[in-house]
């Protein structure tokens, strides 16, 4: 668990995107008998049982007032979020699921400048614009008709952006296992009333399934988490498109669903952006650091 490196960090990201592909897979297995609000209820209360280690570390953390309106505000958009995506799974094939989940981290810098201020430089403009490029390639509205999936997508990448924003502004505040511990908690929360309104008694054996997608979600998030410490973002972010190749190949072999070579062309130019901009990102902090420090 120690490793540090890029080679280390090219793993762990490689392992995280097979966990994210799995999770993927089988929430398209399962096909949408049950409600999407039902479904994503069912995998975060499940999920619930991996916070048990972290009980002493919430009982110790403060909440204020606006830590908890924080923390209510991620749940609520996340679950919406979530619940999006439950919903397109069951409508477009995981490839085109799969690429337009690359658009929230340029939401997410675009969120960026107009919530926390941050300057709107050349290297985000850049970005937006060739996000937006890939995702009209995918899409292909006028070309081919548009299923509610593609907007749930749509949807599900600014709610997790919007989501992401506030965990930021959070992990300055507050430990990392508090901040994803109470974002399973409020999600939870926020995701029991959706699901009673449609509620269909699930049966074991998709109770399983969901459970194993908690499992698969949770070790995601771990080995994220490895990788994000054992190499530089610039090193990781580019092994994220592997996911793009397995969830296609998986949609082709396990469901049958057709290969769409826009849909992957859209989506590689809509992970070009995010590499593009994370290496810029990254080259404005250096130097920033550098003219800050001088010469040693």
């Amino acid at each position: 668990m120690g490793m540090k490196g890029p080679v280390a960090g090219v793993f762990w990201m490689v392992l995280t995107g097979l966990f994210f592909v799995g999770v993927t897979a089988i929430v398209k297995h399962l096909d949408g008998r049950m409600p999407a609000a039902q479904s994503a209820f069912l995998r975060y209360a499940m999920g619930l049982v991996f916070l048990l280690p972290m009980i002493g570390t919430l009982r110790a953390a403060r909440y204020d007032r606006r830590t908890i309106l924080l923390f209510s505000l991620r749940g609520f958009v996340h679950a919406i979020g979530v619940i999006l995506w439950f919903f397109a799974m069951t409508r477009i094939s995981i490839a085109e699921v799969t690429a337009m989940n690359y658009l929230s981290p340029v939401y997410v810098s675009l969120g960026a400048v107009l919530v926390l201020r941050e300057k709107m430089a050349l290297r985000r403009i850049v970005a937006v614009i060739m996000a937006l490029i890939g995702a009209l390639i995918v899409l292909r509205p006028g070309v081919r008709a548009l299923d509610l999936g593609h907007l749930a997508m749509l949807g599900t990448a600014v709610l997790f952006a919007a989501g992401y924003l506030v965990a930021k502004i959070m992990a300055d505040e507050q430990p990392p296992s508090v901040v994803v511990a109470m974002l399973s908690i409020f999600v939870t929360l926020f995701l029991a009333p959706f699901a009673a309104m449609d509620w269909v008694t699930p049966t074991a054996r998709e109770l399983a399934w969901l459970f194993g997608v908690a499992i698969l979600a949770t070790s995601g998030h771990f080995t994220m988490t490895l990788a994000f410490r054992a190499a530089p973002i610039t090193v990781t972010q580019p092994v994220t498109f592997l996911q793009l190749v397995w969830a296609t190949i998986l949609g082709v072999v396990m469901f049958g669903e057709p290969l769409d070579g826009w849909v992957i062309f859209g989506g590689l130019v809509i992970l070009a952006s995010v590499i593009f901009m994370t290496w810029r990102e990254a080259v404005a902090k250096r130097r920033a650091f550098a003219q800050a420090t001088g010469p040693v």
